[in-house]
Parts: structure tokens; C-alpha cells; sequence
């Protein structure tokens, strides 16, 4: 099977102690079976602590320390685990974040989340939408019937097309039939208050949106980057049409978000960006009520 990324994929490193926001805070950390058997194995030097500092309730998982931060994660910055015993002791999770998999009518896609720091600076300066092939293990792999892909490319197409910005998305309105402003601004603003949020602020932050959002043109750049990542993270695994649509409409909202609360005069559109993947993105019920809504609206 072959595996795809975005071009500016291979950029990606985690930097680790230089991260203003560190995935090691705030977050619950789940530990997978096979890890944790790694974990029991340990019989002396650090394994006895990271043992001591494991839940084992329901699903496994690290009790947060002071300030929710992961028990492991050193004043430094530094992941202890790592210093400790090499980077192949992480769980599942740690390994992988920020990376994303979806299979698509192509094979399997991956790409780095736009929550991460690192990951959102090197999407919002990558030029173009080139997806390239990784990988190929040789095994068979069997597609869906209906190829997402073709449409995300057409997406694609158009956003790379030489017309000035707001035109493009309207062409994209038009051609796909879906547009955020199928809801007023006042019936957005009522399901942002009715999301789910990992920082309270960040719900009066998101009430400045606006559908009709005019920004200044020095952020047209980094709202067509951010669209063509929502669109890659959520479209190419669409099953059907209308579903492709469905999350087509969800990326198109997310990037007239991203354009309200650029509006505002902010100047840390890495920051805004990265907000707005982590508390819609990051939550599966925060992003299953709006891709509902766009289902609802078909």
C-alpha cells in the first residue's frame, strides 16, 4: 500500500524544549497495551517510576502533575522518558503526535496537525498543495468506490488559480454548492457557544466570527494554506459525495474563522491557527457538530 503526505511533510521536527506550547501539558495521555507491557517489563532504574505514575483504571493512562503537566516532562522542556531510555519507550501517542492517518481512494495519507506549534508554522509558510507518495510496502490495498481525492484535487485547483483570493472561495461556494454562510452569523455564533472547550477564553474569541470577514490582504496567504490543510486532513477519506461536502463545509468554516479572529487586528496568526485546530479539530464532537450541521443543510 502507498503511503501520501503534503510535500511540506518531511519538514516537520518536533522541537521539543523551544515549544511555547507543549502537547506534554494540559492533555490526558493514553498509553496503548502494547506499551504498557513494555512498561511492566522494566524492573529497575526509571521503569519503576513510570510505572508508580501510571493509571490504571479503564484506560491506562499518566497521571497529570501539577499545572496538568505529563508526570515525565522535565523543567527542561524535555521529555524524561527520552533522556531516560531512548525515544522507542514512548507510547503510542507520544511517538506519533502530531501526525494524522486517513485512508483514502489512493492508499494511506498522513500529515502533521495544525494544534502543534511547529506543525502550524511550517503549514502556513509551505507553498502549493503538493500531495507526494512516501512509500510503497507492496501490499494490495482495495479502495472505497468513490474517489474523494479527484474532488479535493479539483479543490485544489481552484485555490491555485490566479484570482484574487475572495474569488476563489466564492468559485468554490459554486461549484460544491456548500458555503458557511448557509448560516447567518448569529446561528454560528449560537453552535460556538454550544461547543466544547479545552480553554474557556477561546469561546468569547471565536464569537468575533463572521462569515463575511474582509481581512487585510498581508493574511490571504496564510487563510489559503490553512483552507488547503483543513481541506486535506478532512476531505480525501470522504466515503460519498455528500460527505465529501459535508467536511468541504467544515474546512470552509474553519478558515472564516480563522479570517474573523485575524480581523481583529491580531498579529499571531500561527497562534490563531493553532487555536482554532485545537479546540475543533481535537475534539471528535466539536468537529462532528459542525460537519453535522453542513450533513443537515444538504
Amino acid at each position: 500500500m502507498k503511503l501520501f503526505a503534503p510535500e511540506y511533510y518531511k519538514s516537520f521536527r518536533c522541537i521539543a524544549d523551544k515549544c511555547r506550547h507543549s502537547c506534554c501539558i494540559g492533555w490526558e495521555i493514553d498509553i496503548d497495551p502494547d506499551t504498557v507491557d513494555v512498561y511492566k517489563a522494566l524492573k529497575n532504574g526509571y521503569g519503576g517510576e513510570i510505572l508508580k505514575s501510571i493509571d490504571f483504571d479503564n484506560t491506562p493512562h499518566f497521571r497529570l502533575a501539577e499545572n496538568e503537566r505529563c508526570p515525565h516532562l522535565a523543567s527542561n522542556g524535555l521529555c524524561r522518558i527520552i533522556c531516560e531510555l531512548g525515544d522507542e519507550y514512548l507510547c503510542d501517542i507520544c511517538r506519533e503526535h502530531p501526525r494524522f492517518y486517513n485512508y483514502t481512494s489512493n492508499g494511506l495519507e498522513v500529515g502533521v496537525g495544525m494544534s502543534c506549534e511547529e506543525a502550524c508554522r511550517i503549514i502556513l509558510t509551505s507553498e502549493g498543495y503538493r500531495v507526494v507518495e512516501l512509500e510503497d510496502d507492496g501490499e494490495d490495498y482495495t479502495p472505497d468506490d468513490f474517489d474523494a481525492v479527484s474532488y479535493r484535487d479539483r479543490v485544489y485547483s481552484i485555490l491555485s488559480e490566479s484570482a484574487p483570493y475572495k474569488d476563489r472561495l466564492q468559485m468554490l461556494y459554486e461549484e460544491f454548492y456548500i458555503s458557511p454562510s448557509q448560516l447567518s452569523d448569529d446561528e454560528w455564533r449560537s453552535v460556538i457557544d454550544s461547543l466544547e472547550y479545552l480553554n474557556e477564553s477561546h469561546r468569547d474569541l471565536f464569537r468575533f466570527y463572521s462569515s463575511d470577514t474582509v481581512t487585510d490582504e498581508k493574511y490571504e496567504k496564510y487563510l489559503e494554506r490553512a483552507l488547503a490543510y483543513f481541506v486535506f486532513r478532512h476531505c480525501g477519506s470522504a466515503l460519498d459525495y455528500d460527505g465529501f461536502r459535508a467536511s468541504l463545509g467544515f474546512a470552509l468554516f474553519c478558515e472564516r474563522l480563522l479570517s474573523s479572529l485575524a480581523s481583529t487586528g491580531a498579529d499571531d496568526i500561527y497562534g490563531l491557527a493553532r487555536i482554532i485546530s485545537e479546540e475543533l479539530e481535537y475534539s471528535e464532537d466539536n468537529t462532528w457538530d459542525i460537519v453535522n450541521l453542513f450533513n443537515t443543510a444538504l
